[in-house]
């Protein structure tokens, strides 16, 4: 099995009611049951917005400088993310459009791998 990060960007998503925020959550929350059940999902978020900043942090001389919120030339925002562990592409593919058409919202899918990558499964077990 392979984990995947499916993301989407709150820039992409245009302004929504409450009523709105309200329906597309609980379509939302429909597909995340659907990967408990698959037993696919890792770890999912309840959403992110600017106001959940907490700091930005840089190296500046070796050394980490913090700052309130985010910077200030942040052109994009991460909105909300899961964590799958399918086994090939096509199915990280497949739970990205099932979020992508209950939110009609455009969804990211990256490949965890490489340096850094643990390779562990859950139990800690390679």
């Amino acid at each position: 099995m392979t984990e995947y990060l499916i993301t989407f960007n709150d820039e992409w998503v245009r302004e929504h009611s409450p009523e709105e925020l309200r329906d597309k959550g609980a379509a939302a929350r429909s597909v995340i049951e659907e990967m408990q059940s698959a037993r696919v999902l890792l770890f999912t978020n309840g959403g992110l917005d600017r106001s959940t900043a907490i700091c930005s942090v840089e190296a500046v001389d070796g050394k980490p400088v913090f700052t309130d919120g985010p910077y200030v030339e942040t052109k994009e925002h991460l909105g909300g993310f899961c964590v799958v562990d399918v086994a090939d592409d096509q199915a990280a593919r497949y739970w990205a459009g099932r979020l992508a058409t209950v939110l009609d919202w455009p969804q990211e899918v990256h490949r965890f791998g490489g340096p850094g990558h643990t390779g562990l499964d859950r139990s800690g077990k390679e």
